[in-house]
């Protein structure tokens, strides 16, 4: 593999347009605008999950006000929003800010090589179109690819698929052309996605059933924030974003707190809730009591509770057991009941994959990402020059991309006042943490943990979830901290950098 000459070359390339990927750039325009920087996209548009996913009722599973950008408020009523108004406020930002025009669409990063002597990456890209491997180099390099397969969803075996005469569906890639209009549908599955299916198709399905192998926790949330709503017509925007935004940073947190400290007490609210939407005589102990404490897992939220008004109405209901093989005409359960179906989804998750699956090489050495530690939740051990915009689980994902967005401009800044081009993670434990980087004990967290770096018990190598503790860490705390090592002086005189954005 050859190196790329100067004239492909920026500061800063961001992988990703989706969520973290336009907020990266809008935040280098803003906070960093020295910088050169161009955005490569592996798919044929942008806005990243909320352009993917197209199932029925799809929309966010944390509240806008803190799923938006900071610098960019959420306007949209709705708190809990459905996802084209959530891509059509993705792309619109890309607009405002210029963003759109730095995308080089259906180019997929499959490799990134870091060369000292050089201080950059030159990085490898196939062209969906052509097959085509082009390359570019950086100084630095932005993965903002979130952590899951975009190709293929978590799809487990079961027996007898081949003999189902309907289709089989996995939310990942639904069908623009699927009917189930007067249909008994089936979905597999007991997480958000599932939750958010059953009650979307209920409306037209003669029958939607979820069947899940165990229950998870489940929370209603109005759709509309009343405070947000209040505010609105006595404040100014300016005045009344932030205290909506600061609101729902709280609360998220306090619930967070009291299910990590206070366990049992987290379960009965929850439960409580739960009791209070179901018919009288439900049996919660079934179908909503995990096994598992509040947090273990991430939580589903349901808007308005509509997954609670669906059951009542009687056009859902809900099975916890097990499937023992597929039929001609649905599935057997290994009690041997038999469920009928027209439709069947398959709702079971994602496969996760980090820095969207490329492979890294530093000064000719293959680096493998689960050999590393976590830098701030953002870096990693030994690899120069890269970050990784990574969000909560337990809170909104924008909350922490932001402030990775800045921390990086921080970075960049220094380095370019300090003449330096290099800045390096330096792990000096006697031997690699085994601490898992995501602290859930979600199937689809434990298949992939190989893949993603390890994390430590203290500063700055603990991925803290608290938005409060990360603010002052990421956006106050010092950059020389002993860990972040900085180095490669810059030649005398400093080459002139590249046009500020770099597009097609």
């Amino acid at each position: 593999m050859s190196t790329p000459t100067d004239t492909d070359h920026v500061d800063v390339l961001i992988v990703g347009a989706g969520l973290s990927g336009i907020g990266a750039a809008c935040h280098l325009i803003r906070d960093s605008p020295g910088s050169s920087f161009t955005i490569l996209e592996s798919r044929d548009s942008t806005g990243g999950t909320w352009d993917l996913f197209r199932y029925p009722g799809v929309r966010s599973d944390s509240d806008m006000y803190t799923l938006g950008y900071s610098f960019r408020p959420w306007q949209n009523p709705q708190s809990i929003a459905d996802g084209p108004s959530i891509l059509s406020y993705l792309r619109d930002t890309a607009r405002e800010y210029g963003v759109d025009q730095a995308i080089r669409f259906r180019h997929r990063v499959v490799r990134a090589e870091w060369s000292t002597a050089h201080a950059r990456w030159t990085v490898y890209a196939e062209r969906g179109d052509t097959r085509e491997v082009v390359t570019i180099s950086c100084g630095f390099l932005f993965t903002c690819t979130g952590y899951y397969r975009y190709d293929q969803g978590h799809a487990p075996e079961f027996e007898g698929t081949e003999r189902f005469t309907g289709p089989i569906v996995h939310p990942q890639h639904w069908p623009e052309d699927l009917d189930y209009d007067g249909k008994r549908v089936l979905v597999i599955g007991s997480g958000a996605t599932a939750v958010t299916l059953v009650p979307a198709m209920a409306g037209r399905a003669a029958h939607v059933t979820m069947l899940q192998r165990s229950p998870g926790y489940i929370v209603a949330q109005p759709a509309r924030d009343a405070l947000a709503v209040r505010l609105r017509r006595f404040l100014p925007a300016r005045l009344a974003y932030p205290i909506i935004r600061w609101k729902h940073v709280i609360l998220t947190m306090v619930s967070y707190e009291v299910s990590r400290r206070r366990p049992e007490l987290m379960k009965r609210l929850i439960r409580k809730g739960v009791e209070g939407q179901l018919p009288a005589g439900y049996d919660v102990d079934t179908d909503f009591s995990p096994r598992y404490d509040p947090w273990d897992q991430r939580l589903c939220l349901v808007p308005d509770a509509d997954l609670f008004a669906a059951i009542r109405s009687g056009s859902t209901s809900i099975i916890t057991a097990t499937v023992a093989t597929f039929t001609e005409t649905g599935v057997r359960l290994t009690s041997g009941e038999e469920l009928d179906a027209d439709i069947i989804v398959t709702a079971t998750g994602l496969t996760m994959v980090a820095l969207g699956g490329m492979t890294i090489a530093v000064d000719g050495a293959e680096i493998d990402l689960g050999r590393t530690v976590a830098y701030k939740g953002m870096m990693f051990s030994g690899i120069p020059n890269l970050a990784a915009a990574i969000g909560y689980t337990n809170a909104s994902w924008t909350l922490r991309a932001d402030l990775i967005s800045d921390y990086v401009c921080r970075l960049l800044r220094e380095m370019t006042a300090r003449g330096l081009r290099q800045c390096t993670p330096r792990w000096t434990g006697s031997s690699l943490p085994t601490e898992r980087f995501m602290n859930l004990s979600s199937g689809y967290v434990l298949r992939s943990a190989h893949l993603f770096p390890k994390q430590a018990d203290q500063a700055p190598w603990r991925v803290y979830q608290n938005y409060l503790r990360d603010l002052l860490l990421l956006r106050r705390g010092t950059l020389d901290d002993g860990a972040l090592v900085f180095s490669n002086p810059a030649p005398d005189p400093v080459p002139c950098s590249s046009p500020r954005i770099r597009g097609r």
